[in-house]
């Protein structure tokens, strides 16, 4: 997997001043990273109900199993 190196980024910046214009860059910037912010939070919600499901299956998964043993004796 290749990496980025500064030089990559400082590519990228430069271009993306020449692109934008050194005006509204900031501005970019801050709504740049307001997305990722924001996909941030998106994907650490997710994450956290799925952790949730796998806690709750576990919960269930305890009586069937007790009542597997029960059956059995």
């Amino acid at each position: 997997m290749p990496t980025i190196g500064w030089f990559e980024i400082l590519l990228v910046v430069a271009v993306a001043i020449i692109v934008i214009g050194p005006k509204d860059f900031p501005f970019m910037l801050k709504k740049v990273g307001s997305w990722i912010g924001t996909t941030k939070r998106y994907i650490s919600n997710i994450q956290s109900e799925v952790a949730d499901l796998d806690i709750g299956s576990n919960e269930i998964e305890k009586p069937v199993e007790e009542k597997k043993d029960n059956d059995k004796v």
